[in-house]
């Protein structure tokens, strides 16, 4: 398991951390699905008692990043094909609505800063780190709607699939077909065109869902 060791004995926050650490490494793919998430050792990475593992470990399986299995307690969790579809088209639903929303409460700030996360996500070379600037465009796009809950929902789909979508950017064609769309979707933002942003907001999240579910497929045969 690839965390890295930190003493927080004496931290109210301990299970926060813990849970945020835990989170981290399985939406990079550092911890395998199907991996077992044994207390003892994590605790003692930690420098603390299984009690705020324990809790952190709860809070993932209520993201639905770890399930219990018999036998086996927490592990990480999979995502067949099915699941994944279902996600991506609730995105689909959910993410243009929220673009529309915000399109007109965007800033020549909001939209400078998103500018910058599409052209370093054009130009960055390490793999590594294309799930991070992508997320970060699109949720510089989406704050300016000011939907709370709605953004919250977006940010626990996008934890359930992230991994995936970071493989399939790497193993496809994906990098340089999400590029183009960005350049698109900040193009109609600019331009204060909420209707084609939404519509270029759903297309660029179906096409991605047929990508991934062609790539889980291929995996799992």
């Amino acid at each position: 398991m690839q965390l890295r060791s930190v003493d927080i004995s004496k931290t109210a926050s301990a299970a926060t951390i813990i849970f945020d650490a835990l989170k981290k490494a399985i939406i990079e793919g550092e911890i395998e699905e199907g991996a077992p998430l044994r207390q003892d050792e994590i605790a003692k990475m930690f420098n603390t008692s299984r009690i705020p593992v324990r809790e952190a470990i709860l809070r993932l399986e209520e993201h639905g990043l770890v399930r219990s299995q018999r036998y086996k307690g927490a592990v990480v969790s999979s995502l067949s094909s099915t699941e994944a579809s279902e996600i991506f088209d609730f995105r689909a639903v959910l993410e243009p609505h929220v673009i529309r929303h915000a399109v007109p409460r965007m800033t020549p700030d909001i939209l400078a800063r998103a500018r910058d996360y599409c052209e370093a996500f054009h130009s960055e070379a390490d793999p590594m780190k294309w799930g991070d600037l992508n997320r970060q465009f699109h949720a510089t796009l989406y704050n300016a709607s000011g939907l709370t809950y709605h953004l919250e929902a977006i940010d626990g789909a996008l934890n359930r699939i992230d991994r995936y979508l970071r493989a399939q950017l790497v193993l496809s064609e994906g990098m340089s077909r999400a590029n183009s769309e960005h350049m698109q979707i900040q193009s109609a933002c600019e331009r204060g065109d909420a209707d084609e942003a939404a519509a270029l907001t759903e297309r660029h999240i179906l096409g991605a869902r047929d990508s991934l579910v062609l790539h889980l497929s291929s995996i799992t045969g």
